[in-house]
């Protein structure tokens, strides 16, 4: 097992979402060295100051989250930006671990990598057995590049890189500006901005016939923090809970923790997204130990407990 209390490691992405949380469980394991490339300070889409980066931190693992991201909305907006962005900052970053002679890099997929239609429960075999949904495409399939390089790299070079592929996150800090969210904060504002203004109905993106997995934040830096220790090998793994909801069922459980008793419209007219979501975790758990310990219910109360209380201090 690596002994990360004893390295240096960049976490890129580590102001962030996900970042944060994965920084704390690094400060938990005693790493007194984690370097945070802020994006105003680098921008990892360009190469001089990924280079900058590497020569300020000398690291000797990285840990990759850092991403441009949304929902279906920012998708379809964005698509040549998404792509362009994610594979340049991975594919540079990668290169520069490879020139630097890291011990190890730890690159962070995408569900959205998996084709529109894989069997349910996703395994990581069928990752390559089809296209990705078409509205997240471009974000997925730059993600996907990083385990492709990564693969290369550990052919030609020795780079010892793996790829986790993490399902739908949620939890305290998510993103819940209405133009780039996702699903689980686009309607806990909703549900709980109606309450405030005592609307009667709020209004809902696609059909709700589509299901979705999700993971409480926490939990997935718990499982980023373990593969770094624990994981060495080339394959891809999921990163997940292991259950399926559908978006209709998802918007009652969320108005209900709300306390919204108001109608949901369903606007057929926009996209559902990728029919069917889940993930086969079985290879977390048997390659270093991860199973998902935060109940739904108790994440999604947390979360609109912490919106709530940003609201209110707003």
């Amino acid at each position: 097992m690596l002994a990360l209390d004893k390295k240096r490691i960049m976490l890129t992405g580590g102001a962030g979402f996900l970042g944060s949380f994965v920084a704390q469980k690094l400060k938990a394991r005693g790493c007194a060295s984690v370097f945070i490339p802020r994006e105003t300070d680098y921008n990892l889409v360009d190469e001089s100051a990924v280079k900058r980066a590497f020569s300020d931190s000398n690291p000797d693992i990285v840990i990759h989250l850092a991403a441009k991201v949304g929902g279906i909305g920012a998708n379809r907006a964005n698509p040549g930006k998404f792509f362009y962005d994610n594979l340049m900052m991975g594919a540079q970053l990668m290169e520069q671990a490879r020139l630097n002679k890291i011990e190890k890099f730890v690159a962070i997929g995408t569900i959205c990598a998996y084709p529109k239609f894989a069997p349910v429960p996703f395994k990581e075999e069928d990752l390559w057995n089809g296209y990705p949904e078409e509205t997240n495409a471009p974000y997925g399939i730059a993600k996907k590049m990083l385990l492709v390089q990564a693969q290369a790299y550990r052919q030609q070079y020795g780079l010892n890189s793996i790829f986790l592929l993490p399902v739908n996150l949620y939890g305290p800090g998510d993103n819940f500006n209405p133009d780039t969210s996702h699903v689980i904060p686009a309607l806990i504002r909703k549900c709980v901005e109606a309450v405030k203004a005592g609307d009667k109905e709020i209004t809902v993106w696609g059909t709700g016939k589509a299901t979705r997995e999700f993971l409480y934040v926490e939990d997935c830096a718990d499982a980023i923090v373990l593969a770094t220790e624990r994981y060495n090998s080339p394959e891809p793994v999921n990163i997940g809970a292991g259950f399926e909801i559908s978006i209709q069922d998802l918007a009652g459980l969320i108005a209900n923790l709300a306390g919204f008793r108001g109608k949901v419209i369903w606007d057929s007219a926009k996209p559902d997204g990728q029919p069917r979501r889940m993930l086969d975790t079985s290879k977390a758990f048997g390659s270093f130990g991860f199973s998902s310990k935060v109940k739904f219910e108790d994440g999604l109360r947390r979360t609109i407990e912490w919106y709530r209380n940003s609201c209110a201090e707003a």
